[in-house]
């Protein structure tokens, strides 16, 4: 009849009502998580090229300038837990398309600040919006794909957000030099519709079985609190030192709180984060290769340029155009090496891409006193660009195909959470490598800084030799992991009876 409409629906009966669930299309699903990811990969990358000329116009200190970039990364890193948790309770697509309005609508404020104070809130809720949609697109693709497909999907996703990072200094240099600082922020609006128009109709609505309202508010803000401060502290180590009141404050709340949160989980009827997931041998095993991992590739990343630029008088342009090579290695193999693993296994994967990594950062030690880039820099870089690309996607394929489908969502936000936290651990720690006595402690000459990133490489390597261990020891050696899994079938079954 005209004028009679089917609502849409995520399990089937609405008040009695039959109703049309989205199709699953898995191609147009995969590419609003690939454009909902970028414009929080791209916001990542395009705002360091624009500081200068935020300070200039907003007339704006340096401790300003940090927080512009704090802000956002503070609360991602707090609240990404929080974010694929909701997922899970609440729906992937909603929380996904929920996270997309609100980093939108931030972008939009930050696109019109009138002053610092105001660009400043609003990436902290840019922050927010992120913590939201990059677990929820993880979540999505785990929940379209099929098993044999899942490694090639999260491989296109990786490259993806590889590009995305390689383009972003570049897109954003020449939109401050041609438009404005303003316009970075506008980008993303036209992304975002395209994003929300293609999830809306090929996204189903997946869930956990359990009670979408009994979210776990005491774990969520035990988690929020511990990571935020205890980022916080590490984010201000390197600049305020270990003895600062602050700092100490900061550690003892955010240890503290996080202990709280363990506490919390374990005695929660519906925990945020279960933690019988670290149960599975593979999931606790490619969290623990990613802090390594990640450790060492965010700790030599952000000592690298004090190398190339205080001590082999690179410009700022030059020293990020040195990297160029490893997102356009990433960009172009990920989604085979996606496919290899899920042929081949994972364990062979996760041993060789971090012990190939660990080889490019000892190359970066070895080189860190020669000031040809061909020589020097360059062949690191290949080096370590190939053994992330070999590592990356399978990991993360490891760690979604090791939780059930239902719980995708909290698995990729521990994981992430994870990873940004084994990159601000690794600037505070390596930090301490790089200003020990006779490297960069006391001075700005060319040898120490030099020697202070020898130092800092050396450790880094050493860190991803040790993943490439764990991996061997602990990753079991299937290309395909959640058939595997205790209460698979069951949790597949309750998906299934959803759509």
């Amino acid at each position: 009849m005209l004028g009679v409409q089917r609502p849409p629906c995520d399990e089937g009966v609405i008040r009695g009502r039959p109703c049309v669930a989205p199709q699953r299309r898995p191609g147009r699903a995969l590419a609003a998580c690939v454009l909902g990811s970028s414009i929080a990969l791209i916001d990542g990358s395009v705002v360091n090229v624009a500081l200068p000329t935020l300070q200039r116009e907003l007339a704006a200190g340096l401790a300003s300038m940090q927080w512009v970039v704090n802000a956002y990364l503070l609360l991602l890193g707090a609240l990404v837990l929080v974010g694929g948790s909701l997922g899970d309770r609440l729906g992937q697509r909603t929380v996904f398309l929920c996270g997309i309005g609100l980093f939108t609508l931030a972008s939009v404020v930050c696109g019109l600040a009138p002053d610092i104070g105001v660009l400043i809130g609003a990436r902290a809720v840019q922050g927010v919006g992120a913590a939201l949609l990059v677990p929820s697109s993880l979540a999505i693709i785990a929940a379209v794909f099929p098993e044999a497909e899942r490694g090639k999907a999260i491989g296109t996703w990786a490259a993806a957000g590889a590009i995305t990072t390689a383009i972003g200094p570049v897109l954003g240099g020449w939109l401050v030099d041609a438009v404005s600082w303003r316009a970075i922020f506008f980008i993303n609006v036209p992304l975002a519709i395209v994003a929300v128009a293609l999830a809306r109709g090929a996204v189903p609505n997946q869930r956990s079985s359990g009670d979408a309202n009994r979210l776990d508010w005491p774990g969520a803000v035990l988690v929020a609190v511990g990571l935020g401060t205890l980022t916080w502290a590490l984010t201000a180590l390197p600049n305020r030192g270990w003895q600062a009141p602050a700092v100490i404050a900061g550690l003892v709340v955010g240890a503290s709180a996080l202990l709280g949160f363990v506490i919390a989980e374990a005695r929660s009827g519906a925990p945020m984060m279960p933690l019988g997931l670290f149960r599975s041998r593979d999931f606790a095993g490619a969290n623990l290769i990613t802090l390594l991992l990640y450790f060492a590739l965010g700790g030599a990343l952000f000592y690298l340029p004090f190398n190339l630029i205080r001590a082999h008088g690179y410009s700022a342009a030059a020293a990020g155009a040195s990297l160029l090579p490893f997102p356009i290695i990433m960009g172009g193999l990920s989604r085979a090496a996606g496919s290899l693993a899920t042929r081949f296994g994972a364990r062979l994967a996760l041993t060789s891409g971090p012990a190939l990594s660990a080889v490019g950062l000892a190359l970066m030690a070895a080189t860190a006193f020669t000031p040809d880039y061909w020589r020097g820099l360059f062949p690191a870089v290949i080096v370590l660009g190939f053994g992330m690309t070999i590592a990356v996607a399978p990991l993360t394929t490891t760690v979604m195909g090791a939780v059930p489908t239902a719980q995708a969502g909290i698995a990729s936000g521990i994981n992430n959470a994870v990873a940004r936290v084994a990159s601000l651990l690794a600037v505070a720690a390596l930090g301490l490598m790089f200003r020990a006595p006779g490297n960069a402690a006391s001075t700005t000459s060319a040898s120490a800084t030099m020697a202070g990133f020898r130092a800092v490489a050396m450790g880094a390597a050493a860190c991803a030799l040790a993943a490439a261990i764990c991996a061997l020891l602990i990753i079991r050696n299937k290309g395909q992991t959640p058939g595997a899994d205790t209460g698979w079938i069951q949790h597949r079954n309750t998906a299934q009876e959803s759509e």
